[in-house]
């Protein structure tokens, strides 16, 4: 089964993609132009990305005094992807876009990133000119979104510091007006920048003309210094290179200064970087400090940033997906091809050992029942994933797109549902990589094979936009409490209407009472979490939470996936319907049971981990 396959039954048999047509915005497509969109995507990642992944992980960016070198594969599959028009693919007509439903754009990117996502799908470009579409003046969109969209510009954005890391409340990053007269630039109220910023992805390249910096930096208090905590934050444009009101580069270098690459693990081709604001390398107009441009209101900076933020965490679930995806693919093939043993008999002549008669041919690795395992746990780990980030692109166009209510709805769903889109990918499609290698043997963990690479590029994403453990405290801390935990009641509401619907079918029924119980379980493990209101008893168990809460709503996907296939395919005649079903049948004998041991520890709030001594380490 081939990844577009896979996304033709997600967006249309199961998600109904096709029905968006029907509304105002979506009007002008239709089934047609959609697929046209996923055939270009699909070929342009075939011939510009599939074939350089190794290259441009072997070939690193390297700063030669001057400017950051790459590979030109990265030059070409860049090019090709912004002529695409995927970068604005959501935008409106009239400044080039395409208007396509989010869920379409979602399973587009797919391709590129299950290609090469070292090279990259732009994500922090589009997440860029998103946010400044969102919070901007008109001009800052005229002039820096629009310019990122149609391929001129990219973007980034600048959070982590070298001493701050995640914790943003401790940003250093100091910004000043820039004279008596700041206000009346018309790109936005102009201040000066120092600081540095670090782990800045596509900080510095020469892939386009210009690079948008969005920076977080504190405004100092009328005592003039930075204050404590978060207020004070706000949120910066600070281009590499000082464009005028048109768009056009004036000549002058902004004071923004690579520092250094960062060399990773794994997405080796993305250019990784440390930058210098206004450390005057690049002084502008004799002054010190980096020109930047206030974007919404002055101590708002996280507000704003968190809408980019949150795109850019449903991205990076994303490419944890595709990533676990293009191994199960690799170890697929592999397993079909590679002959070793031979078939498992029983035992002759009253012995108790298992016989393999070395006189029978070998079989394929395909045939061995153990393969078969870690394949499947591959395949529901993956296009269970797969599913739940096009369920959450669904719920984008539902809340941009649908009435009061089902918006409403869908930016609650969306605000449970983020932390799990970003965080449960990462973790076991990571694990599917894992097992890929594994089916591969001595061969998986060496370079012959694209199985090491995609584990390597894989294991970045538990940290990438936000770590493992702050994503499961902010499900647990917050999420599944705000606005009363009217949000984990609606997803509770949605996971018990598709049990409804399976308990009516005979071979779904005993799946829909284990899902059932389950959610049943995670809600009182929420409760007793919470029972002594003590934040620091509830969250010392918060990753075994978010492992279990995200098992559960990946058993409420796989069931939902299961009932669709057998609306389309009753009597399992496609080897797909077949293979899905397997998959959905794996997820709930071998992994939905584990839920048990994760929420004990949650529901008793066991303090082995918090309690422990340093020096007892």
């Amino acid at each position: 089964m081939t990844l577009r396959s896979t996304l033709d039954f997600l967006l249309y048999d199961w998600l109904g993609a096709e029905g968006l047509t029907a509304r105002e915005r979506f009007a002008d497509h239709s089934r047609e132009t959609f697929d046209a969109v996923l055939d270009t995507c699909e070929r342009i990642a075939r011939e510009k990305y599939a074939p350089f992944n190794r290259t441009v992980d072997t070939e690193e960016p390297h700063f030669d005094g001057e400017k950051v070198i790459l590979p030109q594969a990265t030059y070409e599959a860049r090019k090709a992807y912004a002529e695409s028009g995927l970068l604005s693919a959501a935008q409106d007509y009239d400044i080039g876009g395409m208007q396509l439903p989010y869920a379409v754009e979602a399973a587009a990117n797919s391709f590129f990133a299950v290609a090469s996502i070292s090279i990259g799908s732009n994500l922090l470009t589009s997440g860029n000119a998103n946010l400044l579409m969102a919070h901007g003046t008109a001009l800052q969109k005229e002039v820096f979104a629009l310019n990122e969209f149609n391929g001129r510009w990219s973007g980034t954005m600048c959070l982590s510091e070298p001493q701050a890391g995640s914790s943003l409340s401790d940003v250093a990053t100091r910004a000043v007006p820039d004279g008596t007269d700041f206000e009346s630039d018309p790109l936005g109220p102009r201040y000066r920048l120092t600081g540095n910023k670090m782990w800045i992805s596509s900080g510095d390249h020469e892939l386009t003309e210009n690079i948008v910096h969005l920076v977080l930096a504190k405004i100092p208090g009328p005592d003039g210094k930075l204050v404590p905590g978060t207020k004070g934050i706000s949120l910066f444009i600070v281009p590499k290179k000082l464009v005028d009101t048109k768009g056009q580069l004036t000549g002058v270098r902004n004071d923004v200064a690579l520092a250094g690459l960062n060399h990773k693990l794994g997405w080796r081709g993305t250019t990784n970087t440390l930058l210098n604001f206004g450390e005057g390398r690049f002084p502008v107009d004799g002054k010190p400090g980096a020109v930047g441009y206030l974007v919404g209101q002055p101590g708002k900076g996280l507000a704003c940033m968190f809408h980019m933020m949150n795109e850019a965490r449903i991205g990076i679930g994303m490419a944890a997906t595709m990533l676990g995806l293009a191994g199960y693919y690799a170890s697929l093939d592999y397993a079909k091809n590679r002959p070793q043993g031979r078939p498992v008999q029983g035992p002759k002549d009253g012995a108790a050992a298992v016989i393999k008669d070395a006189a029978q041919p070998q079989v394929r690795i395909i045939e061995h029942a153990d393969v078969k395992r870690m394949l499947l746990a591959q395949k529901s780990y993956g296009e269970g994933a797969l599913a739940l980030n096009l369920f959450c692109a669904k719920l984008v166009d539902e809340q941009h797109t649908g009435d009061a209510a089902s918006a409403d709805e869908a930016r609650l769903l969306l605000e449970v549902l983020t932390p799990i889109a970003k965080s449960w990918p990462s973790e076991f499609c990571l694990e599917a990589n894992s097992l890929a290698i594994q089916i591969h043997g001595g061969y998986g963990y060496t370079r012959d094979f694209p199985v090491e690479q995609y584990w390597r590029d894989n294991r970045l994403n538990m940290i990438h936009e936000g770590t493992h453990g702050i994503q499961a405290m902010d499900l647990l801390g917050r999420k599944v409490l705000m606005e009363g935990g009217r949000g984990l009641q609606l997803l509770a509401g949605r996971i018990n209407a598709t049990i409804e619907r399976a308990t009516q079918v005979p071979a779904l029924a005993a799946h829909a009472n284990a899902l059932g119980a389950a959610l049943q379980q995670v809600g009182a493990a929420t409760k007793a979490a919470w029972a002594t209101g003590q934040p620091a008893e509830a969250l010392a168990n918060a990753v075994p939470y978010m492992q279990a809460f995200g098992h559960t709503v990946l058993a409420w996907a796989w069931l939902d996936l299961a009932l669709a296939t057998l609306a389309g395919d009753s009597a399992l005649a496609q080897p797909a319907s077949v293979g899905r079903m397997g998959a959905m049948r794996y997820f709930f004998h071998y992994e939905l049971p584990k839920i048990g041991a994760w929420l004990q520890v949650v529901s008793t709030r066991d303090a082995t981990c918090a309690d422990l001594p340093e020096d007892a380490f």
